[in-house]
């Protein structure tokens, strides 16, 4: 699997904030690095998130729930499961509406980890047909 690094996500906050208006500035760095590494947690040996959209789909739910930046932090979740699934070539196409719905589900707390998977693997199979 592709990841990216805690520079990679601060700099595309950088390039979100700077696109879309704003305040830029990270609120606690470790925040970030936890979501970043959530996806990597194991236990007994076996992945707790085993599978590629699962770790993916872990990220960004850490990110947005995490909300280690001063702004944007739905943003910059859902922009990081987008261009992850891009560079692990998981082509899926979601409208505006369905981005806008995934941040706020995750940050109000009505979408978890596991459901935005769920939403990812639809997404990529109806791709796949296509």
């Amino acid at each position: 699997m592709i990841l990216i690094n805690t520079e990679q996500v601060k700099e595309l906050h950088e390039e979100i904030i700077d696109n879309t208006s704003g305040s830029h500035g990270i609120r606690d760095e470790g925040l970030l690095d936890a979501a970043l590494a959530s996806a990597r947690q194991s236990f007994g040996g076996d992945d707790l998130y085993p599978t590629v959209t699962a770790k993916i789909a872990r990220i960004a739910y850490g990110i947005i729930r995490n909300h280690p930046f001063v702004d944007g932090n739905k943003r910059i979740g859902t922009h990081v499961m987008m261009v992850l699934l891009k560079m692990n070539n998981i082509n899926v196409n979601f409208t505006d509406n369905e981005i806008v719905e995934i941040g706020l589900g995750i940050a109000t707390g009505k979408m978890n980890d596991s459901q935005l998977n769920d939403i990812i693997l639809i997404k990529w199979r109806d791709s796949s047909r296509n």
